[in-house]
């Protein structure tokens, strides 16, 4: 149940993959920015991605975007050369490697684990802290809490708080989350994705390939599990179909989340549709 001191309105319009519009009280974030239309592909290296859908909004299509959530710049399939026109002239939080990548651009704030940054969006104050990933060995990727005053606290007096998770793998870190914040929202990239192993040559050169393919996001059972163990209210799952690297897509996930028995606790997002979530 989300707590009644929760007093902002959340609403996501889910466009595609890790692309959603986070509006919170009428101030628009945008994750993710990919815009590339179905059969795209991107060659890099060690395998050819693939996307088999549209995006649901064109970039024409799109409301003012306040700011936007950036987990890792050096990924197509997170920022595409349509999406990276959304960067220029807006508050952008990204990894510390990838503000460093996308200058000169003077909004671009680059956040470690645990760091936040407070500004002023749209006449709204917010706080943004980048929380840990482990996605591609060897790269950077952030995930984000945004508290905001107006989101109140929980009752033992944790700030409320509404996460974007980035690209992850389950791991125990994450459960620190927990520490400082109560998730009324987990906005998770789920999908099971996975990468050729020879990818490890590229991003850790010397270390040699892995077995087999490695896993670089979470599957439902995971993103059950870290929900379960931050005690958070609603969860909200994203980036699990429309690419061939993903190994669990829409009808798998809703099994899944089904058998975890959250069915009453997930909202799933329609492409294009505004849905209130809080």
């Amino acid at each position: 149940m989300v707590p009644s001191s929760f007093k902002s309105t959340v609403t996501i319009t889910h466009i595609g993959t890790a692309t959603a519009i986070i509006d919170i009280d009428g101030v628009k974030l945008l994750t993710d920015p990919y815009f590339s239309p179905a059969g795209t592909q991107y060659d890099v290296g060690v395998t050819v991605l693939k996307v088999s859908d549209d995006p649901a909004l064109s970039l024409a299509d799109l409301p003012h975007i306040d700011g936007v959530l950036l987990s890792h710049e050096n990924h197509d399939d997170n920022l595409d050369i349509l999406g990276r026109r959304i960067l220029d002239g807006r508050h952008v939080f990204t990894t510390k490697d990838g503000a460093k990548n996308l200058a000169p651009r003077p909004d671009i704030r680059g956040i470690g684990p645990w760091e936040s940054v407070a500004l002023v969006l749209g006449g709204k104050e917010f706080t943004v802290t980048g929380t840990p990933c482990r996605h591609i060995p060897g790269q950077e990727c952030t995930g984000f809490i945004i508290t905001s005053t107006s989101f109140g606290v929980s009752s033992d007096g944790r700030p409320n708080a509404v996460w974007f998770s980035g690209d992850t793998v389950y791991f125990d870190e994450l459960k620190e989350i927990r520490q400082h914040w109560h998730v009324t929202a987990a906005i998770l990239n789920l999908g099971y994705a996975h990468a050729p192993g020879e990818i490890l040559q590229i991003t850790q050169p010397g270390t040699g390939s892995a077995d087999g393919p490695i896993q670089i996001t979470m599957d439902g059972k995971e993103g059950a599990r870290i929900f379960r163990e931050l005690e958070a209210d609603i969860l909200v799952p994203m980036h699990f179909d429309s690419w061939d690297h993903f190994k669990q897509h829409g009808k798998e996930l809703r099994l899944v989340m089904e058998a975890e028995g959250l069915s009453d606790k997930i909202c799933w997002l329609a492409p294009g549709v505004p849905k209130r979530v809080i």
